[in-house]
């Protein structure tokens, strides 16, 4: 009886997602998260499920290499050249956590707005009278102006919960007028960052947008306005955030994606007005669930011989057909 194919996963996935591949492929799941041992356990991998950035060498020398399938929706951590040039096919799961982050938005917003961290702080440390004093400096979300910077899957669920949930005034920087729903506004992102109250990036991480959120930009924001970064964190020049949190011309700002995860001695962990979070905006048990199933629908597909529903690289499909004549209706 031949082996199963293999199918490769940067992390361990939602157990409705692995049972989806019982008699189909063998699960085999990464041993570390470094590159070295991603290039060396793949090498006879059929398909891969990606949660973080792999190295453009997982592509080489895997003849086996049907489909790298992305377990979200980003594809900047997949070396998208590099897997075309092999012949791979490439997927994500586009909308899958769109819900999950834009609820991590508001509940950043207000914990900013509420004063959370300095009222926490307090009292565990000082008792129930010191933390109640923070408390009359918080301010609540209603009659607020709510940016957003990106209208793509989040960014409209995040408008949504704006508009019907808290009756927020939203208005949007992207990059098409005709993709921003009914009732919001279309502003150029200079124009955004003047008028919002609320700055929620929420756009992909590319070529243009990296540094985006630069000192100039984050020079015309309102002196008790937040920034929410749920996107990546390339896109905000750090060294201009900070400047402007030290000198107080921001009201503070919710951090979830960084370029380097920071270490415990981070200038941001020193701001009562700043929250960091371990890119967790997309992660709950619902979305894991959705995540997993998803990427793992998407390398069932292709392991049958079909194509991916969401296939990000169609111009490999020549090339693909040319590896694996019998792969592919």
């Amino acid at each position: 009886m031949p082996s199963l194919p293999i199918v490769y996963s940067t992390h361990p996935l939602h157990p409705h997602a692995t049972a989806m591949l019982n008699g189909i492929a063998t699960m085999k799941v990464a041993s570390a998260l470094d590159p070295e041992t991603f290039v060396r356990e793949s090498r006879d991998a059929a398909a891969l499920v990606i949660r973080v950035p792999v190295p453009a060498e997982m592509f080489e020398n895997a003849p086996l290499l049907r489909l790298a399938a992305r377990h979200g929706a980003g594809l900047d951590m997949v070396p998208m050249e590099a897997a075309t040039r092999a012949g791979v096919l490439v997927s994500n799961v586009p909308g899958a956590n769109a819900r999950t982050v834009a609820e991590y938005i508001f509940f950043a917003a207000m914990a900013l707005l509420r004063r959370f961290r300095p009222i926490d702080r307090d009292l565990r440390a000082k008792g129930w009278l010191a933390g109640r004093v923070e408390t009359v400096h918080g301010r609540e979300l209603a009659g607020r102006t709510f940016g957003i910077v990106g209208m793509g899957s989040i960014g409209r669920a995040a408008a949504m919960i704006a508009t019907a949930g808290f009756g927020l005034d939203v208005i949007a920087a992207s990059r098409s007028r005709q993709s921003l729903p009914e009732g919001v506004g279309w502003r150029t992102l200079e124009e955004l960052m003047a008028e919002s109250d609320i700055v929620a990036i929420c756009c992909p991480l590319t070529p243009e947008t990296r540094g985006m959120i630069n000192a100039d930009r984050i020079g015309r924001m309102k002196p008790d306005a937040i920034l929410i970064n749920v996107a990546r964190g390339a896109i905000v020049d750090d060294d201009a955030l900070l400047t402007a949190l030290r000198e107080n011309r921001i009201g503070g700002a919710a951090l979830d994606v960084f370029d380097t995860p920071p270490e415990p001695d981070h200038p941001y962990f020193s701001f009562d007005n700043v929250l960091v979070t371990p890119h967790m905006a997309g992660i709950s048990e619902e979305s894991m669930e959705r995540m997993g199933t998803g990427a793992v629908a998407e390398v069932i597909r292709v392991l049958k011989g079909g194509l991916p529903v969401n296939l990000r690289n169609p111009e490999v499909v020549e090339h693909y057909r040319q590896r694996f004549p019998e792969g592919l209706r």
